[in-house]
């Protein structure tokens, strides 16, 4: 689902029948009734079953990474800047080359990290069939220098490398993590081979997974014996097991729930998701910029923030939100745009097909508004809501005149520059509204190419600036997170607008 999915393309398939077993990396309580304080295991329902056996190198990567399983060599601070995990410092060597020098740690099997397990794990990402999306766009090699230097070397200029490289999907593994990769089936198994706080121990297909901590752990010792989670799809279903204690942490409830489970378990936060309206620029009715300028007109994103998510999320100001910190400051007005077409000419186009998908449960009923603001304006709007699993492919390939999608605009590398180039260049390979314009292109190739972050910054809203003149997307809302827990018990979770963190070392019941 958009990001490249609505989680980034959290597909909720089942997994094979067998469950992922490996010892645990520490014996400790299974919890009950008598425990207390940091002493009781943490019990979570998670959005989004495993969709790839908990492979690092699709979108369960995210589960992994916001269950404090999986560490990188870099991580990620509030503002989207590269911080030290498994690598302590780094230095550019040229425009092509970083050096990252690696801390002493231990994986969760009790062997050490050196250069030799990182080199082995950024070869294997890279080598990885299909490519995790942050390597869609680069080429990555890693030679050891010694037994503690890591050297990174880019085919082109990547300024953004220490950021990439935070990638969930670049996690650092133990060599038995990849014991079964060769047998051609490219299984990669993270369970009880990875460094974070704490240790995946059992997944149970779609259903559950038990998390024990990491005693070896190189940081601060989880406070919390171990984590129970639970897949639980449904977010009604979510939210009622909050209330009912049946879990102490519930990830994104759902808008409709938040009134009823009260303040005090409803956590809410701005993100760097936004909801837009992508608009075939290649053919069909939209193709022509004016009736774009008309959809762009009708569209009331006000009535959306205060409507469908009833006050939760922000009024649309551009591509990036709230979540993106730095974008509101920088933000120029649109660039080229046509004039819009009349009513007279709106009301002589063909119908549009208008696709969503009900993977997030607020996106149906933004459809059936924004349906309602094209058609007063004169448009004839078809809709199609399905399954994100069932329409990715059409959606790709430019069947629909207008698709809604919830969007993460700082995927990847925590800086917009990817989201940019994958949905909105001639060459990008998630370029739902088929844009295709010169402007656009030239401003993310000049924002790849500065390593001055406020340089490249400037460049990625000249590429907004162009992208929203041309009307390839509309934005409807920026979305707000909405995680549930009751704060008068659980402390340390971490409200992350870049969803990739939500239990670290310090989540416990208090």
């Amino acid at each position: 689902m958009p990001s490249t999915s609505p989680r980034h393309r959290r597909v909720a398939l089942p997994l094979a029948a067998a469950a992922l077993l490996v010892p645990a990396a520490t014996a400790c309580s299974s919890g009950g009734a008598g425990e207390s304080g940091a002493d009781q295991r943490l019990k979570v329902a998670m959005a989004f079953p495993p969709a790839q056996a908990m492979s690092p190198y699709g979108d369960d990567a995210v589960t992994l990474s916001r269950l404090a399983v999986v560490e990188g060599l870099t991580g990620l601070d509030r503002n989207g800047d590269a911080k030290p995990a498994l690598a302590t410092t780094w230095k550019r060597d040229g425009d092509l080359a970083w050096e990252f020098t690696l801390r002493k740690a231990a994986f969760q099997d009790g062997t050490q990290v050196d250069a030799a397990a990182v080199v082995r794990s950024l070869a294997a990402a890279q080598k990885a069939s299909p490519k995790p999306r942050v390597l869609s766009d680069t080429t990555l090699t890693a030679t050891a220098e010694g037994a503690g230097t890591v050297r990174v070397t880019t085919k082109a200029a990547d300024p953004l490398l220490p950021q990439r490289l935070a990638n969930p999907s670049l996690a650092v593994l133990s060599a038995a993590a990849y014991k079964d990769s060769g047998k051609g089936n490219g299984r990669v198994d993270p369970a009880g081979h990875a460094t974070g706080p704490f240790t995946l121990a059992k997944v149970n297909g779609a259903v559950s997974a038990t998390l024990e901590r990491n005693d070896t752990y190189w940081g601060t010792k989880a406070k919390a014996p171990g984590i129970d989670v639970k897949f639980v799809a449904d977010g009604t279903a979510r939210a009622n097991a909050l209330r009912t204690k049946d879990v102490d942490i519930a990830e994104y409830v759902p808008i409709s729930q938040a009134a009823l489970l009260g303040d005090n378990l409803v956590h809410e936060f701005p993100t760097a998701r936004t909801s837009g309206l992508s608009l075939n620029t290649e053919r069909g009715v939209f193709a022509d910029p004016a009736l774009r300028a008309a959809a762009r007109e009708a569209i009331d994103s006000e009535a959306l923030a205060t409507g469908v998510y009833e006050g939760r999320a922000d009024t649309a100001q551009g591509l990036l939100g709230p979540g993106v910190r730095w974008a509101a400051e920088l933000r120029t007005a649109p660039t080229g745009r046509a004039e819009a077409a009349t009513p007279a000419e709106v009301a002589k186009t063909e119908e549009i097909v208008l696709a969503t998908y009900t993977n997030r449960p607020e996106l149906p009923e933004a459809a059936t508004v924004v349906q309602q603001q094209l058609e007063k304006r004169g448009f004839t709007v078809k809709q199609v809501v399905r399954d994100y699993a069932q329409m990715e492919a059409d959606a790709l390939g430019g069947k629909f005149d207008a698709f809604l999608q919830a969007r993460n605009t700082l995927l990847d590398t925590a800086d917009p520059l990817s989201y940019l180039a994958s949905d909105f260049t001639c060459d990008g390979s998630f370029n739902i509204s088929q844009l295709c314009a010169k402007p656009v292109d030239t401003a993310v190739a000049k924002a790849a190419s500065l390593s001055d972050t406020e340089a490249r910054h400037r460049a990625e809203m000249t590429a907004e600036a162009a992208i929203l003149g041309a009307d390839a997307l509309v934005p409807l809302v920026h979305e707000r997170f909405i995680q549930g827990y009751d704060d008068a018990r659980v402390e340390g979770v971490a409200l992350d607008p870049m969803e990739r963190t939500l239990i670290t070392a310090d989540t416990h019941v208090g």
